[in-house]
């Protein structure tokens, strides 16, 4: 792989600032990079380094204004990490131009299985009955798809996923291995002598267009109905969909997040990490949660962000923290005033 800046200038919408020959044959952090590579400056708290980087070209934003020079050929676009983010699926394509087709030998595909053109299956991975796979699917080694299932064109099944019966995936999604779609959901029925009795997960699970799910993350299938991740939907590793939640489209979620059943997360909302979701609630479209909330009740107002455990709206939650700060001076100064008063009492 080798570009020039003229080259990514054209590929990501930008303009030249410096040499448009300079060429790079690798990728690199701001911070590390050496002569020959690309980077690229996003967040101003790396800025100090465009006067020590090493790299050969940069992607910056196009107001940028520089307080020294540097060495460096510049690609000055409206939005670096967008910009940035584009040209590394190039290279990704690249990488991958050799396709993976047809089925490799020690897997298994039932005989009343469909797979589209060019899609693939690798070693040991499971196709079990009326699976219908769709164009350029890849199915990579020691995935299990159960029977029934729908996958649609485009989509990547990483290795040791497993999506057990009558789940629906899109086009162009991505789970990452580990996964597991459509396992039980957590139903159990308190009995009289303190047991508790299995309730039948007989529903599914349905991932639209365009998700992506990280590592071993869970996404139940419903009690009956649907478990629902609506178009556009990314979920980091380590994540928990109980049986009957509906996410819908666009709302990212951060790692080891976990949301209980029969909750409804909004379009477009942003979870932070080890966020947590008491189930049967509603989370209003555009939420921002922060890393560690706690959410037990329904978000009803678009477009909010939230913070703490129980979760309340992102000021007055700072406002809390710092009344809880100033407890123990507020304990110093009761036990002045309780000596102040024994000492009033005392003296009559």
């Amino acid at each position: 792989m080798e570009f020039t800046a003229q080259q990514i200038a054209e590929l990501v919408g930008g303009t030249v600032e410096g040499n448009p020959k300079a060429s790079v044959h690798t990728i690199a952090k701001i911070e590390q990079a050496e002569v020959g590579s690309l980077s690229f400056l996003a967040n101003p708290k790396y800025e100090a380094f465009l006067y020590t980087t090493q790299a050969s070209i940069l992607i910056v934003p196009k107001d940028l204004v520089l307080k020294n020079p540097i060495a460096a050929s510049l690609v000055r676009v409206a939005n670096p990490y967008l910009a940035f983010s584009e040209l590394l699926d190039t290279v990704d394509r690249i990488h991958n131009s050799e396709a993976l087709a047809g089925v490799q030998e020690d897997a298994f595909v039932a005989d009343c299985a469909t797979c589209g053109e060019d899609a693939y299956v690798g070693a040991f991975a499971y196709v079990s009955e009326n699976v219908k796979l769709g164009k350029n699917v890849k199915i990579h080694p020691q995935a299990y798809i159960g029977k029934n299932v729908e996958i649609g064109d485009n989509t990547t099944i990483h290795a040791g996923v497993k999506v057990y019966k009558n789940c629906k995936i899109g086009e162009n999604c991505i789970i990452h291995s580990g996964t597991i779609v459509g396992s039980d959901g957590f139903g159990f029925a308190p009995q009289t002598d303190g047991t508790f009795k299995k309730v039948p997960q007989i529903g599914n699970v349905i991932i639209e267009n365009n998700v992506e799910i990280g590592s071993n993350s869970c996404i139940d299938r419903a009690t009956f109905g649907s478990t629902i991740l609506k178009s556009g939907v990314k979920l980091d590793n380590l994540i928990q969909v109980a049986h009957n939640v509906v996410i819908e489209e666009n709302t990212v979620i951060a790692a080891q997040t976990g949301i209980s059943g029969s909750t409804k997360i909004g379009k477009n909302c942003m979870v932070g990490g080890q966020v947590g979701f008491v189930g049967h609630i509603v989370v209003a479209d555009g939420s921002k949660i922060n890393a560690k909330s706690g959410i037990s009740k329904n978000i009803k107002e678009k477009g909010k962000s939230w913070n703490g455990v129980p979760a309340q709206e992102f000021r007055a939650s700072y406002k809390t923290l710092a009344h809880i700060r100033r407890i123990p001076q507020l304990e110093k100064r009761i036990k002045e005033l309780e000596a102040l008063v024994h000492k009033l009492v005392s003296d009559g």
